[in-house]
This record gives structure tokens, sequence and C-alpha cells, in this order.
């Protein structure tokens, strides 16, 4: 099934290639979501050194992270409005 452009599906997809994606809806100025692709590390700081020893191997997963209105990075978890919304849109360069 094709995914209607301004969907939750089709602003997935566009993470997924590579692209910016937010919300007509919110209402901070210049916040908008990214994927961090996947990545396998050495745990040699905290907080995970205390969780594992030293240099354990950690698969560390894809995610969405949040660009905030003040400047801050945070994950990101899509609430019930997101998902159904209809008014996301890619974010340019």
């Amino acid at each position: 099934m094709e995914q209607r452009i301004g969907s939750f599906g089709w602003a997935i997809d566009r993470l997924k290639d590579g692209a910016k994606v937010s919300r007509r809806g919110w209402n901070g100025k210049g916040m908008f979501l990214f994927l961090v692709q996947g990545s396998t590390f050495k745990v040699n700081r905290p907080p995970l050194l205390g969780i594992y020893p030293e240099g354990t191997e950690i698969n560390y997963r894809s995610h969405i992270d949040m660009k905030t209105a003040d400047n801050q990075i945070v994950p990101w978890v899509a609430s019930q409005s997101d998902m159904l919304a209809e008014d996301w849109e890619e974010i340019g360069e």
C-alpha cells in the first residue's frame, strides 16, 4: 500500500531515506525529527559503565531523535495525535 504524502507512514518512510520531517501542527519553531542509525561500540564511560563491564560491545539500535525549538536533541516517541496526523512534511537542508 502506497503511503499518502503527509501521513505518519509517509513520514517514517522519509526518515528511513535520510530526510528530516516535521509536523505543521507543532507549535515550536525549528523542530524536526531525524533517524539515528544504529551502531556498535565498546562501553568506556558512564552511564553504561557500571551497567556493563568496560569493553562490552553494545549494539545501539536505530531510533528517532527530535531537534527541539530550543536547539536541544532528545529521543522522540510518537503520540496518538502524531500517528494519526496528516500534516507531516519534509524539511529541506
